[in-house]
């Protein structure tokens, strides 16, 4: 068989040709399946508290000192780690924008200019236009912070931060699917999100005047505010 024939053979293959056979409503072997998965992601995420390291304060000083805006790219799965990231940051008080990494490529990326900073978030650190996107930006002087499971990888070793996060090899089945590594990853952003609020002592009244619309718009009363973060000598200085 040839080459073309055989990617036509696996291509043409369905996976959601109806089943036949009886009822899963009370298959426990499918409940424990699925069980078993979110024990093994949330084993992951509670691995990232202790995967903060020096790198985690390198980021929020960096962001914190910002005096553009923060760009979050990734592909794919990572794509939407990296939509989520950005919109998060914004609510939280640093200034943030989902860019595409393909859009950027064709011409988007001129909007990364000096003073910018972009996060880029890929688990393998492997992807083509994530790098060549990353290796752009960096000649026009913004400083590129990868959020990766693979340090030694192009992406890890062509940041200006490598931020590890790595919730195991199980936590993606097959380690193909992105899974677990999705939530890992999106739990080091909510952090990101989370300090950088407090550390500007970002109030809930400037959260609710940028959030009008849904439930969160139509609150009555803004909740009680977060204690502030001072940060002690040694640690990231806050701005201003």
């Amino acid at each position: 068989m040839s080459e073309r024939e055989e990617a036509a053979a696996v291509g043409g293959q369905t996976t959601s040709a109806p089943r036949e056979d009886g009822p899963v409503t009370t298959n426990n072997a499918t409940l424990e399946a699925a069980r078993d998965l979110i024990r093994r992601e949330g084993a992951g995420v509670s691995s990232v508290a202790d995967q903060l390291d020096e790198t985690f304060l390198q980021v929020v000083d960096l962001l914190l000192h910002c005096r553009g805006k923060v760009f979050v790219t990734g592909s794919g799965t990572s794509g939407a780690v990296a939509r989520r990231m950005a919109h998060l940051l914004a609510v939280c008080s640093t200034p943030a924008v989902f860019l595409p990494a393909m859009d950027a490529l064709h011409g988007t990326m001129g909007a990364v200019v000096e003073g910018d900073v972009l996060i880029t978030i890929s688990r393998g650190g492997e992807s083509d236009e994530l790098n060549q996107l990353s290796q752009r930006v960096q000649a026009r002087g913004v400083p590129v912070v990868a959020l990766t499971a693979q340090p030694d990888s192009t992406l890890g070793r062509l940041a200006d931060i490598t931020v590890v996060v790595d919730g195991g090899s199980d936590v993606d089945p097959g380690g193909v699917v992105a899974m677990g590594s999705t939530l890992v990853a999106s739990v080091w952003g909510d952090a990101l999100a989370y300090v950088l609020m407090r550390l500007r002592d970002y109030s809930w009244d400037q959260v609710l005047f940028t959030h009008p619309a849904g439930a969160v718009g139509r609150l009555s009363a803004a909740p009680e505010q977060l204690p502030p973060l001072h940060p002690t000598e040694g640690d990231v200085a806050k701005e201003g």
